[in-house]
């Protein structure tokens, strides 16, 4: 999908929001991108609002074995069990933020129901369309770049568009087990 594609079918689905709640005028451009905030790797990324369900601490849970270290294990989240994954060393680093400071991001998406630990998270943030780039920012570790979805700019940070859908379809990701 190119990311003009991208970008409308968000606009769709802030619309059929707004008109949910009955707050859309008729013939009302919409001018704003919402998404879930957050840091890896000393990056900025935003996801989908629909691609996040929740935002935790790092919940407790219980190692797995026989599985990649990036998976760090399962933690019982109000009656259903939840795989835990640690995103930096999925993408082969380490995180530099205290335990304690860092958030798992919910993802339940179809079939797959996993927490994907983050160095932070910002909660909602908003980006007028008109800041939207196609491309994301070549700061970014080359091992993120097939997730992303262009970026939007502001006040001097580039916040690249993450597709948490992207990532959790890719074999690797659904592969935790070591061979």
């Amino acid at each position: 999908m190119s990311a003009r594609g991208f970008l409308k079918l968000l606009e769709y689905a802030e619309r059929s929001r707004q008109r949910a709640r009955g707050t859309l005028v008729q013939g009302e451009v919409l001018d704003q991108w919402s998404g879930v905030g957050f840091r890896l790797l000393g990056q900025y990324f935003i996801a989908t609002m629909g691609e996040v369900t929740e935002v935790l601490p790092i919940p407790r849970y219980t190692a797995v074995p026989g599985v990649k270290p990036w998976m760090r294990g399962l933690a019982n989240v109000r009656g259903r069990l939840l795989p835990v994954m640690d995103l930096p060393h999925y993408f082969q680093h380490s995180s530099q933020v205290p335990e304690a400071r860092r958030r798992v991001l919910v993802v339940d998406m179809g079939d797959v129901f996993s927490g994907l630990i983050v160095d932070e998270v910002f909660g909602i943030q908003h980006f007028p369309v008109r800041d939207y780039r196609e491309h994301a920012s070549t700061q970014v570790p080359r091992s993120l770049q097939p997730y992303l979805q262009g970026a939007f700019w502001r006040e001097g940070v580039d916040w690249n568009v993450f597709s948490l859908n992207r990532l959790v379809n890719e074999p690797a990701f659904m592969q935790a087990a070591v061979a």
